[in-house]
């Protein structure tokens, strides 16, 4: 598998349910090759390692109200499943993430009132897994064919770049100019 039949496999049913389009994507995972989903496992490490970094986790944390180590892995799986263009443009600047419209709206709402609308996609994690065991019976089949390529799957988070506090407004407002002035109310308050 290429990085474009990653995208495309990703992209596909973007604008559904999310259940359901993560339904839909371990279904043509496990229509593949195993090879295949181990690739793509591989890919989504490789991919969403381009947006680990300090000041993308900055980003998510201003954006949540806060970011653990899992809530920053989830977001960047979020980021992921936005597709190709878009994350391509918030790896490079994730200050971008001010451009992006959903993000947009949760800058009006109070983040108790975003009920299940919280930017992560959890899920993304298991569904080469899913597809691996539904293409061929075998539990810990993508674990081995991981480990036979070399390939430590990612678990969490490995930030790039120099650490910096996230609540320290001057660096906020220095590195995301856009999303702090989205998110103005919660760097007075935070």
């Amino acid at each position: 598998m290429d990085e474009t039949t990653f995208w495309t496999l990703v992209e596909q049913d973007g604008d559904a349910d999310p259940d359901e389009r993560l339904d839909r994507l371990t279904t043509r995972l496990a229509s593949l090759p195993p090879p295949d989903i181990t690739d793509f496992q591989v890919l989504l490490d490789h991919i969403r390692g381009r947006a680990d970094t300090w000041d993308h986790w900055a980003a998510a944390h201003l954006v949540l109200g806060g970011c653990s180590d899992d809530g920053f892995f989830y977001f960047l799986a979020w980021l992921v499943g936005l597709g190709r263009a878009r994350f391509g443009g918030i790896a490079e600047d994730p200050d971008a993430l001010a451009d992006h419209p959903r993000v947009r709206h949760l800058a009006t709402l109070d983040p108790d009132a975003w009920g299940t609308d919280v930017p992560g996609w959890e899920a993304l994690d298991y569904v080469a897994r899913e597809a691996y065991i539904r293409a061929t019976g075998e539990y810990d089949g993508l674990d081995t064919a991981l480990a036979a390529r070399g390939h430590a799957p990612m678990v969490a988070p490995d930030p790039d770049g120099t650490p910096w506090d996230p609540d320290d407004a001057d660096e906020l407002l220095r590195r995301l100019p856009r999303l702090s002035a989205l998110f103005a109310d919660r760097i007075a308050h935070g």
